[in-house]
């Protein structure tokens, strides 16, 4: 058997392409089976959301506008 990117080896007797059978008939292709799409569904969100689809800006006492925690001074 030869290998196509290696030309150290050679050829073995009795390793070349066989002969070809007596053609197959062709036979037709099954009949496809059309699967009804799936039907898509919104879902609905855990927090209220604005027009643009993020969510409402809510005010939390504990957190200034940055975000960062309020650390208490008492």
């Amino acid at each position: 058997m030869r290998d196509k990117k290696d030309n150290a080896t050679f050829d073995l007797p009795g390793f070349g392409p066989a002969a070809p059978l007596a053609p197959e008939p062709k036979k037709e292709p099954p009949p496809r089976i059309r699967r009804a799409p799936l039907k898509q569904e919104q879902l609905e969100l855990l927090a209220p959301t604005d027009a643009s689809g993020l969510p409402v800006w809510q005010r939390d006492e504990d957190l200034d506008l940055t975000g960062l925690p309020v650390w208490s001074r008492t």
